[in-house]
């Protein structure tokens, strides 16, 4: 453009002469060795403008032609360079797009065209080629050898660090990172790196320190930087927790005065204060970050954050935070928990419907089940609430590439991302159709609630019975007489097995283990058939008790009636069986021991049961 507007110039400025002498015309004479030479004045200036011309033209020619050499020679040097770099334009393009072989071929090709040690490009494509074929090996020593030509050195650490990262050489990798940190600060890669491998050690005031020289050489940028400084400081106060509370409330503390509402540095923060008996400033920090973000975790450390409370003041403490931020799903939420921990049904109902028309999700359906179970203990209602907790999205929790964790982790366990933890829905977890996370849903579950089912019969008190009139004087029945019991006597032989089984008449054997166990401090019950008995427990035959007569009415004469057939005699009569001894208020079975009632030349000993 300066030669156009220099040749443009040029040109105004010889016609403004030739028109300037042609306003004022002239002679001129030349006297030269005794001549004498006249013109006008134009031609004289025609003469000279044409004389400066062929002297350029000429020294053009002879230019042209003293050089000529050199400039055949750039020519097909400029040539041959261009056909160098469209090849290995071609082969950087196939490499990229994984055509191995056109890479190979472009990167021979440009090779024979260009020189290496000129254009570093070239090694670069050697190393693209051998990894897509894989050859590793090769690769590493084409980047290694990048390295040591000082234009291509970040360029040969970033292939060696992404080679060692994909071998899983940790260590290798951080190596190659901070040496690209060291020689260029300014890069991303290198820097973020760095970073990561810092709070993988644990060493968060390593990377603090890094991230402040970071931010000051403007690698990273200022909201990302601060919020980096926050998840640092929260990591580096969560590890102090344990060991130093005063430590862990610092950091804790700093991290809020950049970010208020970081969920994780406020649960530090609390539990630092609770760890030095300051309740009243864990409770302001946990209420000042759920202003911002109520979280559960926030719910329930304020709500137990005394640990003598009744369950009457966690609830007070719940519908604290509700004032706060009403009609919010986890304020709803709180309030339910705890209004069913205080055994407050009817609230705890009401607040978790509210929650569920505002957030349908699993934990609502679960806590309304709880609260079926507790209140009615209807089966069919329960499993109602169970059934939409199925339906429902699932709950928030805090999620790393693809890893659910209970609680927040600075780094990511799948891929030592630092700040990957997010608190969302897990994606990939089973839940109802898309129709049924909606604010409708709530009200569907709701409708087709069953109603409560009636206590059955069997569990409804029955009704005094009317006292009966008094019985008419009867004559008792006669006893029945008693069965004669079968006395199976045990083999000698067979004993053990006779020990395990009895045998009733017809012959059918009766198992052992529906009997008591043989304990000798438990009483063996009566067998149902006392035709059945084994002959150990068979007693001396009971004498028949005379029958007792009916009860007799106020109205009724006081002359008792005559029976009907004839007095049996008083020897007839049978005796009184013996009662019974029971076993534990016997004397020990010591042969030094007299019993109460023995005789002292009476061997005979009491039946055990």
């Amino acid at each position: 453009m300066i030669k156009l507007l220099a040749y443009a110039g040029l040109v105004l400025a010889l016609g403004f002469g030739f028109s300037w002498l042609a306003d004022r015309p002239g002679n001129l004479s030349i006297v030269w060795q005794g001549q004498l030479i006249e013109m006008s004045l134009m031609v004289a200036a025609s003469i000279a403008v044409a004389f400066v011309a062929a002297v350029m033209i000429a020294w053009w020619l002879v230019r042209t032609v003293w050089t000529s050499p050199h400039s055949v020679r750039r020519f097909f040097r400029a040539r041959k360079r261009d056909r160098g770099y469209q090849a290995l334009s071609t082969g950087l393009i196939a490499a990229g797009a994984g055509n191995a072989l056109l890479a190979r071929k472009m990167a021979a090709r440009s090779r024979g065209l260009l020189r290496a040690d000129q254009e570093p490009l070239i090694l670069l494509l050697d190393a693209q080629a051998a990894l897509i074929e894989g050859k590793y090996d090769e690769a590493r020593v084409k980047f290694e050898a990048m390295v040591r030509d000082p234009e291509t050195r970040e360029l040969g650490l970033r292939g060696l660090y992404v080679e060692a990262r994909r071998l899983g050489a940790n260590e290798a990798a951080r190596q190659y990172a901070e040496q690209a940190a060291e020689a260029a600060p300014y890069l991303p890669w290198a820097a973020e790196a760095t970073l990561e491998y810092h709070a993988q050690s644990g060493n968060w005031q390593g990377a603090l320190d890094l991230l402040d020289r970071q931010k000051a050489a403007h690698v990273i940028e200022k909201p990302q930087a601060k919020r980096l400084k926050t998840v640092l400081l929260t990591a580096k106060a969560r590890d102090a927790a344990e060991k130093d509370p005063a430590i862990a409330r610092d950091n804790a503390v700093q991290a809020l005065k950049i970010d208020k509402g970081f969920v994780p540095a406020a649960l530090v923060a609390a539990q630092a204060y609770v760890r030095e008996d300051n309740l009243r400033k864990a409770a302001s920090v946990l209420e000042q970050a759920w202003k911002i973000d109520p979280h559960p975790e926030i719910a329930a450390l304020y709500v137990r954050v005394r640990g003598g409370d009744s369950a009457l003041d966690r609830l007070k403490r719940a519908e604290r935070l509700q004032s706060l931020r009403p009609n919010h799903v986890e304020s709803l939420f709180a309030v339910a928990s705890a209004a069913l921990a205080a055994r407050d049904l009817v609230k705890a109902r009401d607040k978790a419907m509210a929650a569920a028309r505002l957030e349908p999700r699993e934990s609502v359906f679960l806590l309304l089940a709880d609260i079926e179970e507790a209140e009615t203990g209807d089966e069919a209602r329960i499993r109602h609430w169970m059934a939409q907790a199925l339906k429902a999205p699932r709950d928030p929790a805090w999620v790393a590439d693809g890893a659910v964790s209970e609680h927040w982790l600075p780094v990511s366990p799948v891929t030592g991302k630092l700040d990957a933890f997010e608190w969302k829905v897990p994606f990939g977890q089973l839940s109802g159709p898309v129709e049924e996370g909606s604010v409708s849903a709530a009200e569907a579950a709701f409708a087709s609630l069953p109603p409560v089912r009636p206590a059955p019969a069997s569990e409804k008190p029955e009704p005094a019975p009317a006292p009966a009139p008094p019985p008419k004087a009867a004559q008792a029945p006669p006893p029945k007489p008693q069965a004669e019991p079968v006395i199976i006597k045990p083999d000698p032989i067979l004993a053990p097995a006779a020990s395990t089984t009895v045998t009733d008449r017809k012959g059918e054997v009766v198992p052992f283990f529906g009997h008591a166990p043989d304990d000798p401090g438990v009483k063996k019950q009566p067998p149902a058939d006392p035709a059945i008995v084994p002959e150990a427990a068979v007693p001396a035959p009971a004498k028949t008790p005379p029958p007792k007569p009916a009860p007799v009415p106020a109205s009724a004469p006081a002359a008792p009636p005559k029976p009907a057939g004839p007095v049996p005699a008083a020897s007839a009569l049978p005796e009184p069986a013996d009662p019974p001894e029971p076993f534990f208020g016997h004397p020990p079975d010591d042969p030094g021991v007299k019993k109460p009632d023995q005789q002292p030349g009476d061997k005979t000993r009491l039946p055990l049961f």
